[in-house]
């Protein structure tokens, strides 16, 4: 089998700093400990012909004792380092010239925790591989459990053959954070040049299945004994050699807006409503009813298809800090924070996160995401007209629906018995506030108690706005905007087509 990682601990020394001491044993004590550095290189060739060795291994890891690393940063600023490393090149040189080639000889010296006083341990092979100083990076390799957190494997350089990701760095050129498989499997990456797309192998081949996702643009390794869970998921990101290194996110402009309405901590009468925040400038001049009828006649569906998630910054004066959502294993909105697999939170500063057991990372939209086998999130962005008000649209796996009668008219807001199973986020463990403000539903944001009413007409639904103050978007079938609802005047909503209000995208099917 070929030697893609070897991995040796040489017995103590010392002075693990001895170049000499490391690289062979004097005279006849050869046969009287176990090899050194020139037996294991000499034993395990890089090509060979029969016996005879034609090529020999040029890049060499040396990790030393932590210890004995910092000591020598602190008291000689790493000269000691770099003199082993040079030390052990020209020793390499010297003795194996001439199976060398055109190679370059090549010595890392880095501190192990796991060494104790004295040891030394080696890894060379083909999949070890050490950049020259000035090369640059080609790819950049991450890894994740559920496509949301993403952490660093590993570079792979223009020059660079091969890289063998494992379990841990004794059985693998670069270890994977979270590996779910066992210490045997192994992915290899092959590189045949800048000009050639990376090729990816899986070891052992009849373990695992390995399949390329162009959509969301990583390879989905799944084992075929550890059953549906044990998978991971890997990207090999291009990275221009000559570009710069990318800018962080913009931060949002200081736009000028007009006050947004403050929730105020005050007592309130056991029979007296909410107050929805919204901005100052959307206030009514007078308060609009609404009335709603109700009929047991043929029923239509209207279904939560998606979830807006707002711009908190609009709301930062009513103490507003982060919204975030929490999906459970079905993909559904998770009926206790516990439940969640994976989260998705705006921050007052508009920021989006996604939050998983492995960690929290910034996102930006258009994402998609797969926190379980076969299933699929999607964060779009808004449309421009509708970009002021929402940051991104959190697309639901299983949309939940609720039938409505035809022949009546229904209302649908904070108050309103209507739809209240589709309000999801009617609760205030969603919603976090600062200091000093009452906890309140997060459904407060956005959604008036009488928000619009709706009745099925004419191959559609005539929906009417109840408040003032309540923003409403029509979405084609295909959730693209087509216009913003205002105004007193019925608008037809035609069937299979969306409204937006407040946090939720609502399908009305005839």
């Amino acid at each position: 089998m070929p030697v893609y990682v070897q991995h040796e601990v040489l017995g103590k020394v010392p002075d693990v700093f001895n170049a000499e001491a490391l690289w062979q044993a004097p005279g006849l004590a050869l046969f009287a400990r176990r090899p050194l550095l020139r037996d294991l290189l000499e034993r395990s060739p890089r090509e060979h012909r029969g016996r005879a060795a034609t090529r020999c291994f040029s890049h060499v890891t040396l990790m030393l004792p932590q210890d004995e690393v910092d000591d020598d940063r602190h008291l000689t600023r790493g000269a000691r380092v770099r003199d082993l490393a040079q030390s052990l090149a020209q020793l390499h040189q010297k003795d194996f010239g001439d199976l060398l080639g055109s190679d370059e000889v090549r010595y890392d010296v880095v501190g192990a925790d796991s060494l104790e006083p004295g040891q030394v341990e080696v890894k060379f092979g083909h999949a070890v591989y050490l950049p020259a100083p000035d090369e640059k990076v080609l790819y950049a390799v991450t890894t994740s459990r559920d496509s949301a957190i993403w952490k660093p494997v590993c570079s792979i350089y223009p020059n660079q053959r091969l890289a063998l990701i494992g379990a841990d760095d004794q059985s693998a050129s670069h270890a994977a954070p979270d590996w779910p498989f066992g210490a045997d499997g192994a992915i290899l990456l092959i590189n045949d040049g800048p000009d050639a797309p990376i090729e990816v192998q899986v070891r052992p081949k009849g373990a695992f299945d390995c399949t390329f996702d162009p959509i969301g643009g990583y390879f989905t390794v799944k084992s075929k004994l550890d059953g549906p869970g044990a998978r991971l998921l890997m990207k090999v990101t291009r990275v221009a050699p000559a570009a710069a290194a990318p800018d962080k996110p913009a931060a949002a402009s200081p736009i000028q807006l007009k006050p947004a309405a403050v929730w105020k901590t005050r007592s309130r009468a056991p029979d007296e409503v909410e107050l929805t925040a919204v901005p100052g400038s959307h206030r009514p001049s007078t308060p609009v009813e609404g009335d709603a009828t109700y009929a047991p006649v043929s029923q239509q569906r209207v279904s939560l298809v998606a979830l807006a998630m707002p711009r908190l910054s609009r709301y930062r004066e009513t103490g507003a800090l982060a919204l975030e959502i929490g999906l459970d294993r079905t993909l559904g909105v998770a009926a206790h924070a516990e439940d969640a697999i994976i989260s998705f939170a705006v921050d007052a500063g508009d920021e989006l996160h996604a939050i998983t057991g492995a960690g929290r990372e910034r996102i930006a939209v258009p994402a998609t995401f797969t926190p379980v086998e076969g299933g699929t999130v999607t964060l779009s962005a808004v449309a421009p007209e509708m970009a002021d008000r929402y940051s991104a649209i959190l697309t639901l796996a299983n949309p939940p629906a609720v039938p409505a009668a035809s022949g009546a008219r229904f209302v649908f807001g904070r108050s309103a018995p209507m739809l209240a199973a589709l309000r999801v986020l009617d609760q205030a463990r969603f919603l976090r506030r600062s200091e000093g403000f009452d906890s309140a539903s997060a459904d407060r944001i956005g959604l008036s108690r009488n928000a619009f009413s709706f009745e099925a007409a004419g191959g559609g639904y005539q929906i009417g706005r109840l408040s003032a103050t309540q923003a409403l978007y029509h979405l084609d079938e295909q959730m693209r905007f087509v216009a913003g609802i205002g105004g007193d005047t019925p608008y037809l909503l035609p069937a299979g087509h969306h409204l937006v209000a407040g946090h939720y995208v609502l399908r009305f099917d005839a």
